[in-house]
């Protein structure tokens, strides 16, 4: 999907090839190997996702504030989850948890031919869809409700990442997953892991440990 130049985008010079560059090669040396997944971060502009006080320091490898309690993930999560939940493949059909400000969306919007994404607090799904509109990314649809139940009328799903930290693992969305999908999610409360878990069969899945995680925690309800 072509990325349109507006000025929102080229603001303060941090389109710059130097500035992607430098993100990129930081990504390589944390151990991000998927070339994919590096050019789709490559070609989504961080800082149209945050406020413009922040907008300097949108390609550090930092999280970011975007409001009502809420962050953009660093960029390295970002890249590893997408990794994770890529594994290598073509993506299908993706269901996010957690639109936020719409960072991640549009990076999985670069991997998968379909992307799903719920948000429950409805103003940044409003700011999500326009910066996916601006970035002209046709092939996502944002939804206003509780991500703890996913979207089973759309299920089943080959990926479904959550971009908040849940209190244990979601059966709600184990039950959307393809046979042969995959689920990454961070769960826990005061120590936060992020898992893989892959569907083997009807009733199987095999869950992997990964590594110590810090997410806003997942929560239910909207507002």
């Amino acid at each position: 999907m072509a990325i349109v130049r507006t000025s929102t985008q080229s603001g303060i010079g941090m389109t710059s090839l130097r500035t992607r560059d430098r993100m990129l090669t930081r990504l390589r040396e944390q151990g991000i190997k998927d070339e994919v997944v590096l050019s789709a971060i490559a070609a989504i502009p961080r800082h149209i996702f945050v406020d413009e006080a922040l907008s300097i320091r949108a390609y550090e490898d930092v999280s970011l504030p975007i409001g009502f309690g809420q962050t953009i993930s660093q960029p390295y999560i970002v890249a590893r989850m997408s990794e994770i939940l890529r594994n290598g493949n073509q993506l299908n059909k993706v269901l996010e948890i957690g639109t936020g400000c719409g960072y991640q969306t549009a990076v999985l919007s670069k991997l998968a031919k379909e992307v799903y994404s719920v948000e429950r607090i409805r103003p940044l799904v409003m700011k999500a869809r326009g910066h996916l509109r601006e970035l002209k990314c046709v092939n996502v649809k944002l939804g206003h409700a509780d991500g703890n139940l996913g979207l089973p009328d759309l299920a089943p799903f080959d990926g479904i990442i959550v971009t908040a930290a849940a209190s244990h693992m979601p059966q709600d969305l184990l039950d959307q997953l393809a046979i042969g999908g995959r689920l990454v999610i961070p769960v826990g409360t005061e120590e936060q892991i992020l898992y893989l878990v892959e569907r083997v069969s009807q009733t199987e899945y095999r869950q992997t440990k990964l590594e110590s995680v810090k997410f806003v925690p997942l929560l239910g309800g909207t507002s």
